[in-house]
């Protein structure tokens, strides 16, 4: 017994090694609790960050439009009329409607003036937004406007996955993503933009991320692994995410036949499992992560969440090619 309490003693001096409970004898560390709560750690990280960074984003714009705004003699309502409102520009009819027969179906029972009018509020807003947010950015350039707010960055295994680009690459992208996931699917172009504008100053690496509530998620990402034994990954990749895609098994067996791959040796693989334990360990990465949801993407270890347009991958990618000298 003496000897357990001076074990445990010593461990409790290092902060791996500290005993938050024991069980029967039995210490259980924070090292361990930590290891067992990793996910949910992480996305607290995240959630973290990003409360802080737009926290002092909104410090940052109301300082910049409070100073401008007194430059040009102006109240900062006066200012915002003048270079937003002002400069948003209107929403077309033609707009209206192409948005109005997307969202049909979302806008349940309602008339269809009320209905109408509602997505011509949301446009407008969205607009009015979008010309805010740029006219900040050109009053942080002019200002030249320095964070040192520092985003988390994980440490995410690429293991043998799937990759474009040389592992040399100053940035790295690892995507996490599920092939019956629709924005996965809508990212997709994006991504082939950020390759063919950053050439070899990139590098893009595939993980499989399933959901749970996607049953024929799993067997489409054993058939892109598979489709990779015959390097043919991201050929079968395009075809799982193009617009429509089937997924049935069936699907999934006409796509390699389609990709000319060898259809035995495909067929083989896909009906045996032998990728499942591929794709679980994949998951587990994710889930390690904290990842609730896809697409997910780590941009040298920074998390970029959601099928964002190509401008918000750029920042990113900007940021990091000049922190590591390579703008």
């Amino acid at each position: 017994m003496r000897f357990l309490l001076l074990f445990l003693a010593a461990a409790a001096q290092t902060p791996q090694g500290e005993t938050l409970a024991v069980v029967l004898g039995t210490p259980i560390t924070r090292e361990a609790v930590e290891a067992r709560a990793k996910g949910d750690l992480a996305r607290l990280r995240q959630m973290d960050y990003e409360a802080r960074r737009q926290a002092l984003d909104a410090l940052i714009a109301d300082e910049l439009l409070k100073k401008e705004a007194a430059r040009r003699t102006l109240s900062v309502e006066a200012l915002v009329e003048a270079e937003v409102v002002a400069k948003t520009a209107p929403v077309t009819a033609a707009e209206v409607d192409t948005q109005f027969a997307a969202m049909r179906a979302r806008l349940g029972q309602r008339p269809e003036a009320e209905g109408r009018k509602l997505v011509e509020q949301n446009l407008a807003q969205q607009r009015r937004a979008e010309r805010r947010a740029a006219y900040l950015k050109e009053l942080r350039t002019k200002a030249g406007v320095r964070t040192s707010l520092e985003p988390p960055r994980f440490a995410v295994d690429a293991g043998d996955a799937p990759s474009k680009g040389p592992k040399s690459a100053p940035v790295t992208i690892v995507e996490f993503a599920d092939f019956e996931c629709p924005f996965c699917g809508r990212v997709a172009p994006t991504l082939k933009q950020v390759v063919d504008t950053y050439g070899d100053k990139v590098r893009l690496v595939f993980r499989d991320y399933p959901l749970p509530n996607h049953s024929k998620a799993p067997k489409a990402s054993e058939a892109a692994a598979c489709a990779g034994d015959q390097g043919q990954f991201w050929e079968m990749y395009d075809k799982l995410f193009a617009a429509g895609a089937r997924l049935e098994e069936v699907d999934l067996k006409r796509h390699a036949i389609d990709l000319k791959l060898d259809s035995a040796s495909f067929y083989e693989c896909l009906d045996s499992g032998r990728k499942a334990a591929d794709i679980a360990r994949s998951v587990d990465a994710g889930q390690q992560l904290g990842i609730s949801g896809t697409p997910a993407f780590y941009i040298n270890g920074r998390l970029l969440s959601g099928a964002q347009p190509f401008e918000r991958f750029a920042e990113i990618i900007d940021e990091e090619l000049a922190r590591v000298g390579k703008p």
